[in-house]
């Protein structure tokens, strides 16, 4: 039995495979969560959205993982592997940072030391480098052919991805530390940016003329889909399906924004509307 999903060399079939490995990651992540929610406690109506929140990226990161997208991925269709990247780092992290409850967040301005490597880690001009840097490596034909065939390196890869989409999430998503200066405007050109970033493995994946990858091209085949076709539908995939997802969460914040811009006035015209000059403070 398989801890975690790796490329094996055998024929493929949908009879369904367990992975303890990935059951056993996904739970200890649930039971974390669980505990930081204890702690942290907060109103009911935030609760269930942050609750709600969170199960969402869980269950995406465990679509990722397990049978069959995991098994597809690790060792039979880059397409598969690439839906993999997408959920790991641009679906689960955001979910799941907005699960955490705002007390917990503010529990971190409290400790100095981790404070600090927070707010230099998740800094934008370091976070977007750190996860392009992931991106980029991970799919290098070296460091996938060498990783992938053993389950000890495909979790490697994994969590690698995990970690960067984290970091590559938190200063849009987590309110700590705080910046004062990240204006949405900021944040559009910050996602806008990773979009440009990831057409050079686009053009590679969809345009090279062979497949890149012995993982993907040796392995038996599913369904007959050839491994150069099968190639080129990744890069397909890693622009269209990532560009979407990155373009709606650029929707997601610019419609925000208006709406905090169009309630704005409003509520500074609101005391002098019922007549109250008075200073509310004053007895």
């Amino acid at each position: 039995m398989q801890w975690w999903c790796a490329a094996q060399g055998v024929a493929w079939d949908w009879t369904w495979k367990p992975y303890p490995g990935v059951w056993l990651f996904v739970l200890a992540l649930v039971l974390s969560y669980g505990a930081l929610r204890r702690r942290a406690g907060g109103d009911a109506s935030a609760r269930t959205g942050e609750i709600a929140s969170f199960a969402g990226g869980i269950f995406a990161l465990w679509a990722a993982l397990d049978w069959p997208i995991g098994a597809l991925g690790a060792g039979y269709l880059a397409s598969a592997h690439m839906v993999q990247f997408l959920l790991i780092t641009l679906i689960a992290p955001p979910l799941l940072l907005a699960g955490v409850p705002r007390r917990a967040y503010a529990g971190l301005a409290g400790r100095r030391r981790l404070h600090a490597v927070l707010r230099w880690l998740t800094h934008p001009l370091i976070a977007l480098p750190i996860f392009n840097a992931v991106m980029i490596s991970t799919h290098l034909p070296a460091v996938n052919d060498s990783l992938m065939v053993s389950q000890l390196g495909s979790f490697a890869i994994d969590f690698a991805w995990l970690a960067s989409g984290l970091v590559f999430w938190w200063p849009l998503v987590a309110p700590v530390p705080e910046r004062p200066w990240m204006h949405e405007l900021l944040k559009i050109g910050y996602l806008t940016v990773q979009t440009i970033m990831g057409i050079p493995l686009f053009f590679y994946l969809t345009f090279s003329r062979f497949p890149v990858y012995s993982v993907f091209e040796l392995a038996p085949r599913v369904h007959g889909i050839g491994a150069h076709a099968d190639q080129q539908v990744a890069g397909l995939i890693m622009k269209i399906v990532g560009g979407l997802i990155l373009m709606g969460a650029v929707t997601v914040i610019f419609l925000r924004w208006s709406r905090r811009e169009e309630e704005a006035p409003g509520l500074a015209r609101r005391p002098e509307s019922r007549g109250d000059v008075t200073d509310p403070v004053s007895p």
